[in-house]
């Protein structure tokens, strides 16, 4: 039997694990208060308690803050979270330090189901295009394993999923290109972006999302006994062929919401993790609990750069993460230990 591929471990930073995560909290309201103030004006948080606890439709400020800042916010909090956790277990399951569900192509997957979805049916509601995104997911994430299953190592999973995501991306530019209406409606949450989310999108969304970050979460002491090896896992009592199909039902499950909900956001996945193991090192179980909070700060902070950095236009929060995510990937492409596994 092959021997386990292992993610080399970077060096860590000198902190407590749970005083980190607790700082990592207290960063994530920060951001998540800031999401919520910033804009083409200033709301103070006076005024966002307000628009809280006794809203008022008259007043403008108010209003915006219900109706565009408040959905922004909660669909980065829920598509940050869903995409960093599965980065976390999709690197940990398949020992492969470059895996992300958008380079694998199952963010690229679900995209193409909900436009063809769009295209043929015309409207989705809520439940539709998160099922719509669960099935491409779901086929995406079958087809790359498949493709990739003769080889162990991470350089052919890589190269399966790069493929396909080129081959689905291209698809979904066809059809978006010969339906000027699919076009004009998905053209912004095409590249990943907070704004224009449909209310019924991101509850439904949620309802799938909390039971999958939870299922998540306990996949830790799983992941660290995989990571030992195959042989070491059965003798500890472990079956690695179930702890690997929960772990790829829980990855499509957080992939596709997060894509129905925010588009095809690209390398939050792959950063999250790589965040998370300098300040906690292997233990999966440390690592999944800092890419549920890491994923959230992430996104709202690529999406709060992306309001003033082309000012006074935006920039998708989807293209600000492609913007530092690329730079990430090439390095960690280089690294020579990936390239003797």
């Amino acid at each position: 039997m092959a021997p386990a591929q292992r993610i080399p471990a970077p060096h860590r930073i000198a902190v407590r694990p749970g005083a980190g995560w607790a700082g990592a909290l207290a960063a994530l309201a920060i951001v998540a208060l800031a999401s919520v103030c910033a804009g083409a004006t200033f709301v103070s948080p006076g005024t966002v308690l307000d628009a809280l606890l006794h809203y008022d439709p008259a007043r403008l400020d108010e209003l915006a803050v219900r109706t565009l800042r408040l959905p922004r916010t909660l669909v980065g909090l829920a598509a940050g979270a869903g995409l960093g956790l599965a980065g976390a277990i999709l690197q940990s399951s398949v020992r492969n330090p470059l895996a992300d569900p958008g380079i694998l192509g199952i963010n690229a997957g679900a995209a193409l189901a909900i436009v063809l979805g769009l295209t043929t049916m015309g409207s989705l509601t809520g439940s539709s295009t998160a099922w719509l995104a669960l099935a491409g997911a779901a086929i995406a994430a079958a087809v790359v394993h498949l493709l990739a299953h003769r080889s162990r190592g991470p350089v052919t999973l890589l190269l399966a999923g790069t493929a396909l995501t080129a081959i689905l991306t291209s698809a979904t530019s066809a059809v978006l290109l010969t339906d000027g209406g699919t076009f004009a409606q998905f053209r912004f949450w095409q590249v990943g972006s907070l704004t224009g989310r449909p209310v019924s999108v991101l509850l439904f969304g949620a309802a799938l999302l909390v039971p999958a970050l939870g299922c998540g979460l306990l996949l830790g002491r799983a992941l660290n006994v995989q990571a030992l090896g195959e042989d070491l896992a059965i003798s500890l009592g472990q079956r690695s062929a179930p702890a690997k199909l929960l772990s790829s039902a829980v990855v499509v499950v957080l992939s596709g919401v997060a894509t129905a909900i925010a588009g095809p956001i690209g390398f939050l996945g792959l950063l999250v993790p790589h965040l998370a193991r300098l300040i906690t090192g292997p233990d999966q179980r440390w690592v999944l609990r800092y890419s549920v909070v890491l994923g959230p700060l992430l996104l709202l902070l690529a999406d709060l750069l992306g309001r003033f950095a082309a000012g006074p236009a935006e920039l998708p929060a989807g293209v600000v993460t492609a913007v530092f995510g690329t730079p990430v990937l090439i390095v960690l492409a280089r690294r020579k230990k990936l390239s003797a596994a």
